[in-house]
């Protein structure tokens, strides 16, 4: 099954760069030449001169390259049980590593990710340029202390995010596991695991690394897993351990056999594993973050750290910059430019006398309030003050900020993905609907079904105790029969011992704890009258049913590999041997199972699946395809059940056929689809159910508003595909009236051509795709394909891995360049999250993982209605109305500068200077700028009822060029008035300029907040006059700087 690669596949990677023919042939034919040749022509010091220096040179520096960029190359491997030290790689140390920098990388990287922003650099420079004694304009904290502070607060913010990081992953890699040696159990951390270990989990653990099971608590060596930190998947899953390890008579054999497995390379793939188990193939590993829900289980460990199924399926988490923040840095260089021209204008209009370039750079000193250096830091703290008004608004109770820098993206998106599962619905499922063809049975009608049953069964046990004395039972099928029509009853009894027989659930028992603490599980000889039965399988859809038909009085009490039992509602047990089954397939869309009545004899064929997949199996009938489409309109999930009886002939023939396909080793899965196709033919059509997922509350009219405000909903899901359309009908992702085009599988490059052209002719249609078809298409025709997508009023993507859920967020965010947001709650929707402009981690059943590694958590899909019209819209319409503020606020001041200047002949000399400049930009105009955070529009209230107004904010108008240019003018105009008026009624002394253009320039920005501010809040009006009492009291020592 695998093969050693060549190796001139990988000479690319080499460090010498070398190729089959030898050295590259680069500027120089030495380098093509053997050793010995070069020596003989050039030796010593006249070859290094006339090139050697440079190929030495050359190499040296490539082969450093090499070694730091190249990344270690992934292998197929064999693994020896219990013997870690027989590994001939050395593989990564299974520790969870969620940090972004170490005790190095710590202060220069904080740093780096902050002077990335050009505000902070020009700042930066603007600060050292006072170190220079002729450059220097009044004291060095007018500068320093404000970038002091920004940089202070963001290394204090990013030390405790960082530090809560590493706790959670010390809390992680600190789990102790059992390790079975030689010696016995010992405890092992989790991060201390390696590969080959023997690790035994006990139920409800999360297992740590990928590994092969060997051996079970149970006789049949099977347990439940979940994969819900994988795919999103809650529903347990049956598996079973390598048979020849779970028959060894104790645990120390396995050290005593000399077993390996054999294993694939790692792979991203989560739903397939490759391998081999000594001489025998080996069942499907378990990846790392699955459940167990049997006592204990025994793996060896296969992957470890980094190279496991959950970690290569995690994107790295990247930091985040609000479109705002980017707006907002465009305008800071707009401005910048700006400050140069004038400069240059100023040093242009002076005359370019004396030394000219000194002169410039103070004009550009003096005018640095233009870049207003508090932006940063009243946006920080606005949006912190975001945060806190999140978290505290009781409408959305648990709401978490854990991302305090991007609350502005909540109200600019236009993309919202989210997951399925605990994400739209709750996961459970409630057995609604029963349809015969003449009569149909509803929630308030069930107890009618329930009689039948119980009357069903008390007759067969009376006819049967009549006939004890007889002989066996005859096992002619009823098939062979005269075929008259049959009761009501009959057909009820017979529909409901099908949904009893058909699926893949078993019933797991768990008493009280005994006097040694540990949990006992039922045997087969167990009383099955235990309460505390649970059900367990693949599907909740399964698990719905059975317990229905427990409901109504036929009871699932056990199963194991090869038979199952049934409880009728007068006690007696029923046992019926299991022949085959068919499992459920994507392909298929349905299940089977044969089974032989122990008591009777008699070999039935029972099958349900998908309508589309059973109306052409069953005998002809008129009415379930218009019953189909009725459950669907009500949102239900439909199951057609139906059967055949079987003569001892007919399934011997088809056994043998069956096992002589599974044989073949060429096209083995068509050889045997076509015997099991032989097998459904004309079956007898039972009934058809109707099951409903149920909704999270008020998912509906969330959706509805959500799709009101304007933005487009995609729901990205690891389910099945029939599953993600019956959500997203009952859920009005899709609206009732609107078609569905469901992308038929797609493999080639033409089939996915023919199949977009199909869609394209249609409009107005929500679409519905695979994860196999949607890797196809983003192929061959990435750009169409979205282009398509776009337009659809909704996409459902089905069968999506965590890493296509990712992959889809960044091609919507790089081809329409709009906000995305992606929801969800498993640990499947990490990276969708982490990738998107704005991650929202729902806390729920599925544990905290997509909670944790979110923007925002919450703890109901309703409330991101709220979240997004209300704090959204008030977050990004303050910031923009604060940044602007802060804006116009060195623009006014910059601008009564530059009439100063010109006045008084060009001079570069300041007119405000020392605690004047500094209380300017805090405590005399800081507080009631800062109290814009309070303001508001629109009441919430309001926003909530017409989510209309949301469209708006997904067009920036409310900071933009336009604005920007307003805010402009109007600091010039009101700049240039206080000035010139100063000048013009105190021309006497400048003593009087100076205070009353300061005074009338405080009066001005207070009076420019009260007038912007829509919604007063008593914060504000206590800001505006604190700040004007502070700086009437500050008058009393401020002479010092009106006389300069």
């Amino acid at each position: 099954r695998y093969q050693v690669e060549d190796e001139s596949s990988h000479l690319d990677e080499m460090p010498l760069m070398m190729s089959e023919e030898g050295f590259e042939n680069d500027e120089s034919d030495y380098h093509t030449l053997p050793r010995a040749r070069i020596s003989q022509r050039k030796r010593g010091l006249e070859w290094f001169i006339c090139g050697g220096w440079k190929f030495l040179c050359t190499s040296c520096s490539d082969w450093l390259i090499n070694i730091c960029r190249r990344k270690k190359e992934l292998k197929a491997r064999t693994v020896w049980l219990g013997c870690p030290e027989k590994c001939e790689e050395k593989y990564p140390k299974n520790a969870i590593k969620n940090q972004k920098y170490n005790i190095f990388t710590f202060i220069p990287g904080v740093l780096y990710e902050q002077f990335k922003f050009f505000l902070n650099l020009y700042f930066l420079i603007v600060s050292c340029s006072q170190f220079v004694p002729a450059l220097k304009i009044g004291y060095l904290y007018t500068y320093w202390a404000p970038l002091g502070f920004v940089l202070t607060v963001t290394v204090a913010r990013e030390a405790v995010d960082e530090y809560r990081r590493y706790k959670r992953d010390k809390e992680m890699n600190s789990q102790l596991y059992s390790k079975l040696t030689v010696r016995g159990k010992v405890q092992v951390k989790s991060s201390d695991i390696q590969v080959g270990d023997l690790i035994i989990v006990e139920k409800n653990q999360r297992i740590p690394s990928d590994m092969v099971f060997l051996r079970t608590s149970e006789k049949t060596g099977s347990c439940f897993i979940r994969t819900d930190q994988l795919d999103g998947e809650t529903d347990w899953k049956l598996k079973v351990a390598v048979s020849c390890t779970q028959r060894l008579p104790a645990l120390g054999d396995l050290f005593s056999i000399n077993a390996y497995v054999y294993a694939q390379k790692p792979q991203l793939d989560i739903h397939s594993f490759e391998g081999t188990f000594t001489r025998e193939d080996s069942d499907p590993a378990v990846h790392e973050s699955l459940s167990i829900e049997i006592r204990t289980v025994i793996g060896v460990v296969i992957y470890t750290g980094k190279e496991t199924r959950s970690v290569m399926n995690t994107s790295n988490p990247k930091n985040k910059v609000g479109l705002l923040d980017l707006e907002l840095n465009q305008l800071t260089k707009a401005l910048f430019l700006a400050l140069v021209a004038l400069s240059v204008v100023m040093v242009t209009l002076q005359g370019f006398v004396g030394p000219w370039y000194r002169n410039l750079f103070r004009f550009l000193l003096l005018f640095s309030y233009i870049i207003p250096i508090s932006l940063r830091v009243n946006l920080d703290m606005g949006k912190a003050a975001y945060g806190w008004m999140i978290m505290k608004d009781d409408n959305i109770p648990g709401t978490v900020v854990r991302t305090s820098t991007i609350p502005e993206e909540l109200g600019r998106l236009v993309y919202l993905l989210t997951d399925k599962t605990g994400t739209l619905t709750q996961n459970e499922m409630i057995f609604k609907r029963l349809h015969l063809g003449t009569v149909s049975y509803g929630t308030d009608t069930m107890d009618e079904i329930q009689s039948h049953i119980i009357n069903s069964y008390s007759q067969v046990h009376s006819q049967s105790s009549g006939n004890s004395t007889s002989s066996t039972p005859s096992r002619k099928p009823q098939s062979s029969a005269p075929k008259v029509r049959k009761s009501v009853s009959s057909r009820i009894h017979e529909a409901v011992k099908a949904i009893a027989l058909c699926h893949n659930v078993t019933p797991v028992y768990e008493s009280r704890a005994g006097v040694s603490g540990e949990t006992e599980y039922a045997e087969v000889d167990q009383d099955f009258s235990d309460e505390n039965r649970a059900y367990q399988a693949s599907s909740p859809d399964e698990v719905a049913l059975v317990q229905w038909t427990e409901s109504v009085g036929l009871t699932l009490v056990n199963r194991d590999l090869t038979s199952m039992q049934l409880k009728t509602p007068g006690g007696h047990i029923l046992t019926y041997y299991i022949l085959q089954i068919f499992p459920f397939t994507s392909e298929s869309k349905r299940m089977g199972i044969i089974v032989r009545d122990e008591s009777s004899g008699e070999i039935t064929f029972y099958m349900k699946g998908a309508d589309v997949a059973m109306s052409t199996i069953v005998q002809y009938n008129d009415w379930l395809e218009e019953e189909c489409g009725n459950m669907a309109r009500e949102g239900l999930r439909t199951l057609v059940v139906a059967k055949k009886s079987l003569t001892e002939e007919q399934y011997q023939d088809f056994e043998s056929r069956y096992n002589q396909a599974k044989l073949s080793i060429h096209d083995r899965n068509l050889k045997v689809a076509a015997v099991v196709e032989s097998l459904e033919r004309e079956m007898e059509l039972l009934c058809l159910t109707g099951v409903e997922d149920q909704l999270q509350a008020d998912v509906r009219p969330t959706l509805e508003m959500l799709r009101n405000a304007g933005i487009k909903i995609w729901m990205l899901t690891g389910d099945k595909l029939e599953t993600a359309t019956c959500i997203a009908k009952s859920s009005h992702l899709v609206s009732r009236t609107q078609d569905i085009h469901i992308f038929r599988p797609v493999t080639t490059r033409g089939e996915a051509h023919l199949e977009l052209n199909a869609f394209r002719r249609k409009h107005d249609c929500a679409l519905v795709i695979s994860g196999d078809s949607l890797e196809v298409c983003l192929k061959y025709y990435e750009h169409e394909f979205v282009e398509l997508a776009c337009q659809c009023p909704a996409v459902v993507c089905c069968r999506c891995s965590p890493t296509q859920k990712a992959h889809i967020v960044k091609l919507l965010q790089h081809h329409t360049g709009k906000r995305t947001c992606a929801i969800g709650d498993g640990g499947n929707d990490v990276s969708m999250i982490q990738a998107a402009d704005c991650g929202i981690g729902i806390e729920g059943k599925e544990g905290k993982q997509a909670s944790l590694a979110a923007d925002f958590s919450i703890t109901q899909f309703k409330h991101i209605g709220r979240l997004l019209m209300v704090h959204g819209r008030n977050s990004y319409k303050r910031s923009a109305a604060l940044g602007q503020f802060v804006m116009h606020r060195g623009l006014i001041i910059s601008t009564m500068q530059a009439v100063f200047s010109s006045v008084f002949y060009f001079a570069s000399v300041p007119l405000y200077q020392g605690f004047l400049m500094v209380g300017y930009a805090t405590i005399y105009t800081m507080f009631p700028v800062f109290s814009l955070v309070l303001d508001q529009d629109v009441k919430p209230e309001m926003a909530l009822l017409y989510p209309e107004l949301y469209k708006d904010l997904t067009k920036g108008r409310s900071l933009s060029f336009k604005t920007f240019l307003i805010w402009v003018l109007i600091s010039i105009y009101q700049g240039g008035i206080l000035m010139y008026g100063a000048l013009l009624l105190f021309e006497s002394e400048f003593v009087h300029v100076v205070a009353i253009s300061f005074t009338a320039l405080i009066l001005t920005e207070l009076l420019m907040v009260a007038l912007t501010i829509r919604t007063w809040h008593w914060l504000m009006v206590v800001a505006e006059f604190l700040s004007l009492g502070c700086y009437v009291a500050s008058l009393a020592f401020l002479n010092e700087y009106f006389g300069k």
